[in-house]
């Protein structure tokens, strides 16, 4: 009987393509096309000890290791996946043989291992193949096919959660995908969760450690077209690398590109939620994450309630939209953040600073705390002091549940300089930054001149260290990202809207800061900015869909008691009162200098718990 041709086996049944691949047709060639409709999956055998905690291993990394069927010791049928004839034994184009943890050679059938195999479990594994029909059905192109290749598969940094001896890096796979069809390839996939779901990441593939796109660790390299945008899903070669931890004498997977093609059918899916939305962080390269629209909105509303103007400074022109969402979102991802802030406003007080920066600052540190990440608020040798003070303060007087780190730059004894800055932001003895997000807030920003200016044009730059330095040595880094708050132009990260500050702001030529940052926040009082970042990573952190691309679909989603937790954080109208009042009795004062429960020059009790409330509203019913 003449082998079937790829073309006779897109449309064909199942069990003509696995008596084909008994017969040994294929070997080592992709399933891809084939059986279209069908769900194809990955496999691996493994002996029966290891069975319960590999099949935990895969509960614990669902997107790229989804079970499909668990087979009993020795049964080499998948009932709840196949009714025709079938024998995993044989009915693979290729499987690769496993021992001690390490792939030895490929054959066409395991046949030769059958005394062994009667006491072996098989995992049947979603496979990413089975969504390809419908992403075509959706005219997002595959570029694999369309060059006749296999697709590119890579390990990545980004750690699978370890159970027993299983434990290892994620592999993906990589689709080139139009731009302008990026959210449609996610809004498809999201709810295939059988098949490894959404999309784990978009864009710079520097940021889950592939360090080039065109020398894939496992099948072939793709061409990419103009405008096309790397997108990575969870890939189920991660059971190679699982089993290379776990170093069983012996095992036995598919071959990469090489799968199981069972007779059930693909379910189509109608719940895919129509609010998914892909957010672009980043251009050059490209990077973007992913939320629902429901939490687009409602940090569109945070956007619109900090940028009211009570102190009528002309700042509705330096709102960059979206850029709140933007900045909430790459703080989400990163794992260790720098919060900086300070304004010295009155050059013959002991302390100088004013009291508005302190409090955002220490709101958003708060939240990122409770979010699990690394928090330093990185301040001037000025400030330094005066906020341990403060610090000390919040924690005795139990307004802070636990302190918060802080870091003096440059450190004692160094140049305040850029390549002071540059060693700073890299761990010692490595390239890797220290931190994956800057943040400023309410921190002054250094003008075109060199001088550090208030609203009044008061240079007030004897009393500022150089932290600007960080913000211009982190644009030499891809990976570091920056975000700015600011309520009048003069402050860190003002930058990005120069041009518009020295238009529309009052002294904007003098006072404008030069400094941009990646993301600006632009507020009537700063801090109701960190106010709005706190509350804004709260949204992205209980939503579904971000926490999930967040997490690169490993792991588990926060519990009840995570979520408890990152309520507990966000910013209350008791804590900020108290913190205020602390600041103040160390000399923070608002703009007028007095000891009034104030914050530029607006009333705490009137103004400023009321927008506290306005914001925590945006959360709503859960």
């Amino acid at each position: 009987m003449p082998v079937p041709s790829r073309e006779d086996l897109a449309q064909a049944e199942p069990e003509m393509a696995r008596r084909a691949f008994r017969s040994g047709a294929y070997f080592k060639e992709s399933t891809s096309g084939m059986c279209q409709g069908r769900i194809q999956t990955n496999m691996l055998a493994l002996e029966k000890s290891l069975a319960e905690d590999y099949g935990k291993f895969c509960a614990a990394n669902a997107g790229p290791l989804p079970v499909l069927f668990q087979s009993e010791v020795g049964q080499f049928t998948a009932p709840g996946l196949s009714q025709t004839d079938s024998d995993i034994r044989t009915d693979l184009a290729t499987y690769n043989i496993i021992e001690n943890g390490e792939v030895t050679h490929s054959v066409k059938n395991i046949m030769g291992f059958k005394d062994f195999l009667k006491d072996y479990v098989f995992f049947y594994q979603g496979c990413s193949f089975s969504f390809d029909q419908a992403l075509l059905a959706a005219s997002v192109p595959l570029r694999y096919l369309e060059q006749n290749s296999r697709i590119s598969v890579f390990r990545t940094s980004v750690k699978c959660h370890p159970v027993g001896p299983f434990k290892c890096h994620m592999v993906v796979s990589l689709r080139p995908i139009p731009r302008d069809l990026v959210e449609t390839a996610v809004r498809v996939t999201h709810p295939l969760t059988s098949y490894h779901g959404a999309p784990v990441h978009i864009g710079d593939p520097a940021l889950i450690g592939i360090a080039d796109i065109n020398k894939p660790d496992y099948l072939d390299p793709m061409k990419f077209q103009e405008g096309d945008i790397p997108v990575f899903w969870a890939c189920g070669v991660t059971v190679v690398e699982s089993v290379k931890s776990a170093k069983p004498s012996l095992a036995f997977s598919h071959y990469p590109g090489s799968m199981y093609i069972s007779d059930t059918p693909i379910q189509s899916q109608d719940d895919s939620p129509a609010d998914i939305k892909v957010v672009t962080l980043s251009e050059k390269p490209y990077w973007a994450s992913v939320t629902s629209q429901a939490v687009v909105d409602k940090i569109k509303q945070l956007e619109g309630f900090i940028a009211e103007d009570l102190g009528n400074r002309q700042i509705g022109n330096l709102v960059v939209p979206d850029d709140l969402l933007k900045s909430v979102l790459a703080l989400s991802h990163a794992s260790s953040v720098a919060v900086t802030t300070g304004f010295p406003c009155f050059l013959n007080n002991k302390n100088p600073y004013e009291d508005d920066g302190p409090p955002g600052a220490i709101a958003i540190a708060m939240m990122l705390q409770a979010l699990g990440k690394k928090v330093d608020l990185v301040v001037d040798k000025a400030l330094y002091d005066p906020l341990t003070t403060v610090l000390e303060a919040l924690v005795e007087q139990k307004v802070l549940v636990r302190s918060i780190s802080v870091v003096q730059f440059p450190p004692e004894g160094e140049e305040d300089s850029l390549e002071t800055a540059k060693k700073f932001l890299l761990k010692e003895g490595s390239n890797t930054p220290r931190y994956d997000h800057l943040l400023a807030i309410e921190r002054s920003g250094k003008a075109e001149d060199g001088g550090y200016y208030t609203m009044k044009a008061i240079d007030v730059g004897r009393l500022v260290g150089g932290i600007d330095w960080l913000f211009l040595a982190a644009a030499d880094l891809p990976t570091v990202h920056t975000s700015g708050i600011g309520d009048g132009g003069n402050e860190l990260g003002m930058g990005k809207v120069r041009d518009i500050v020295h238009r529309d702001i009052p002294r904007g030529p003098t006072i404008a800061c030069s400094v941009a940052s990646d993301f600006l926040l632009t507020a009537g009082v700063s801090n109701w900015g960190g106010y709005a970042v706190a509350v804004g990573l709260y949204l992205v952190s209980v939503c579904p869909i971000h926490e999930r691309y967040k997490r690169r679909a490993v792991g588990f989603p926060p519990s009840d008691e995570d979520r408890q937790r990152f309520r507990s954080a966000l910013p209350n109208v008791e804590r900020e009162r108290e913190m205020l009042g602390i600041l103040i009795s160390h000399e923070f004062f608002d703009m007028t200098g007095t000891d009034v429960l104030h914050v530029d020059g607006l009333s705490f009790e009137d103004v400023h718990a009321k927008k506290i409330e306005q914001l925590l509203s945006v959360i709503g019913e859960e």
